[in-house]
């Protein structure tokens, strides 16, 4: 059924949490994540990364602290970023402590890898202390075996289990400064879980596909998952998990926002698959077209046709087009011909027009 997006949501009630000089629940954005690949402890590759991805449009970053070395690194990293850091522990909560200690603005942590009930509390107590939420990661890949031999493998049901023994786990502690993440590379069962945890939950839910592939696959996966749980007015943050480089995440992830219609800005590029009758590189053409538009800040679309016979009817959704042909080409704009130029020359025009759009 049509679910109208502007009605009440899941995302509108959950609880408002602060990471750094950002907040997300309550109906906030939907914040773009992304994690470094870089070894934390060189801090220039991790910085230098972390700044590409600022630029991309990246607006809360993950680092793993594997070693003492890394915790320390995050000290010297935020001085040279502008975005919140979290911190991604496993196994050890002492990780979890020195990351803290060095001005993480939230750590993750799967409370069930990190060893005893004290070692939880241990990590608890820092937090508490210092304000710190804390994401409760629960992946299908981890699921522990007693889940998975009660619901007989691994399920939507429990991932959700799983995750909410967890948040239990923290409450109990007397903390509930807490994010909630279940992810699988199984889209349907993430989509279904989701939908479970967000009738359980009030805490602001981090939603990706983990593990979703390359940056073809992984972009089809992610697209598909976040798609649907986010129609739903589900998720609070999210990051579209690729085998690549992580800004190809960003710029995925913002594409995904705003064709659910939960992001405005940026030029939307819309082009025609090719036919018979192109007479142009349009594939070539379009790319270029993407390419340029990247960093000019409008909020409008963008058509590349193919056909200067369809095109500027095809493109009067657009604000501007254009639309090639045999050596030459047109210049369109809100499906009304401009002018003709030639063809070696409608990048540029295209460019100029952008440029000088508001004057």
């Amino acid at each position: 059924m049509y679910r109208n997006m502007t009605e009440n949501t899941y995302r509108a009630n959950t609880k408002v949490i602060r990471i750094g000089d950002r907040v997300i629940g309550g109906g906030n954005d939907v914040l773009i994540q992304s994690m470094t690949n870089t070894r934390t402890e060189d801090v220039n590759a991790t910085v230098a990364q972390i700044l590409r991805l600022e630029a991309a449009g990246c607006e809360i970053i993950r680092c793993t602290v594997p070693t003492k070395e890394a915790a320390e690194a995050i000290a010297e990293i935020k001085k040279q970023i502008h975005i919140p850091l979290v911190a991604d522990i496993h196994f050890d909560y002492r990780m979890a402590i020195a990351a803290m200690e060095h001005g993480a603005d939230k750590i993750r942590i799967n409370p069930g890898n990190i060893g005893s009930g004290e070692n939880v509390a241990a990590v608890v107590k820092t937090a508490k202390e210092r304000n710190i939420p804390i994401r409760v990661g629960v992946n299908g890949g981890s699921l522990e075996k007693s889940l998975v031999e009660k619901y007989g493998g691994v399920t939507p049901e429990g991932l959700v289990e799983s995750a909410l023994d967890k948040v239990h786990m923290i409450e109990e502690l007397g903390y509930d400064n807490l994010v909630v993440s279940i992810k699988s590379s199984n889209v349907l069962l993430c989509i279904k879980a989701h939908e479970l945890l967000a009738q359980k939950t009030q805490y602001p839910l981090h939603v990706g596909i983990t593990e979703a592939g390359t940056v073809t696959s992984g972009n089809i996966k992610s697209a598909l998952g976040l798609g649907v749980i986010l129609y739903q007015g589900i998720g609070d943050t999210i990051r579209v998990s690729l085998t690549g480089d992580p800004v190809e995440e960003v710029k995925s992830a913002k594409l995904i926002l705003r064709n659910m219609g939960l992001r405005k800005g940026g030029i939307e590029v819309v082009s025609c698959p090719t036919c018979g009758r192109t007479r142009i590189d349009l594939i070539g053409l379009a790319q270029k077209v993407e390419k340029m538009v990247e960093d000019i800040p409008l909020d409008i679309k963008v058509a590349v046709m193919g056909c200067a016979v369809n095109g500027p009817g095809e493109a009067k959704e657009a604000d501007i087009g254009i639309a090639g042909g045999d050596g030459e080409g047109l210049l369109i704009k809100k499906g009304q011909i401009v002018k003709k130029v030639p063809e070696d020359q409608l990048l540029s025009v295209l460019q100029d027009e952008l440029l000088h759009w508001n004057e």
